[in-house]
């Protein structure tokens, strides 16, 4: 959990980002939550009700401070999303819970955030079609399942065929990719993805899952990115979107180490080039970089420990 905590920090210390780039969301609206998850489960979650075994599946205890900090995840989700639209990129500090179904969360996931977002732009009317693109290292399950069939929306999964979950949902787009996967391979299979299936959805917006749990040192994960490897993924991903006009949020996903601090540091990958991205961007409009076109939604202080 301190992981996002620290990313924060980092991200000042480091100076990427300056107080005023930072965006508090409010808390997810139970109309949001209920776009993607049964008036039960989020009942059963926002009342800390939910039974035991429900519990165990998700992995984290149901107390406030859970509760809290997964409301505010998903608000910081949506709001990223809306900022993007208005900005080209926006990036959340938190984000990526793939594995939260409609009806139950599971592998520490509470409420799917990009499902909610999605949902909850293409009801406004603010978009007509959401790509999710999901490169976390586990299978974007709960995701899959959310939004099976919508015609709003697209899903990618490109993931470690072996590793969690053991059964697998059906994406609209999956690469299962052998453990042990390196950069050069891995940024191959993706760029011939990108090629092939943005400009065919024609996405009005991209949510995407940065998941660092690709890394070859990550506790979890079992391919073999390193860091070079994360950041050049960050660019193709940002920049394919960008030359196609195509805004895009940003969530962390996953990432696993017993150091808070090294988790962090893989995740800042994201919101570094990201920034860059932006820099470069608008250096060549001859604008020069301002503090709004780079904004990051920050997860509630509060509710990390």
């Amino acid at each position: 959990m301190s992981k996002f905590r620290r990313l924060y920090e980092l991200l000042l210390e480091s100076q990427i980002v300056d107080v005023e780039d930072v965006h508090q969301p409010m808390p997810a609206k139970r109309s949001w939550l209920e776009l993607a998850h049964t008036p039960q489960y989020v009942e059963g979650v926002c009342s800390r009700s939910l039974d035991e075994s429900s519990i165990r599946r998700i992995g984290l205890p149901m107390d406030e401070t859970v509760v809290r900090r997964s409301l505010a995840a998903v608000g910081g989700t949506v709001l990223a999303a809306r900022l993007a639209l208005k900005h080209g990129i926006a990036c959340n500090t938190a984000g990526g819970s793939h594995h939260a179904f409609s009806g139950h969360g599971s592998g520490y996931c509470v409420f799917n955030d990009v499902a909610v977002a999605a949902r909850v732009l293409l009801d406004e009317g603010q978009v007509q079609r959401v790509f999710v693109l999901d490169l976390d290292v586990h299978q974007g399950d709960g995701t899959a399942e959310i939004l099976t069939g919508d015609p709003g929306a697209f899903t990618f999964s490109m993931h470690c065929a072996e590793n969690f979950p053991k059964a697998k949902q059906m994406s609209d787009r999956d690469v299962a990719l052998p453990a042990g996967t390196g950069d050069a391979e891995y940024l191959d299979i993706l760029e011939a993805e990108l090629e092939e299936l943005l400009p065919a959805f024609s996405p009005d917006l991209v949510i995407y899952n940065a998941g660092v749990d690709l890394h070859r040192n990550d506790r979890l994960g079992k391919l073999a990115l390193s860091d070079a490897g994360i950041a050049a993924r960050e660019r193709a991903v940002l920049n394919f979107c960008l030359r196609l006009g195509v805004p895009v949020a940003c969530v962390v996903g996953g990432g696993y180490d017993m150091d808070a601090d090294v988790i962090a540091r893989r995740h800042m990958i994201l919101h570094r080039e990201a920034s860059l991205i932006i820099e470069v961007s608008e250096t060549r409009r001859g604008r020069g970089p301002t503090s709004e076109t780079s904004p990051t939604a920050q997860d509630e202080p509060s509710v990390s420990s």
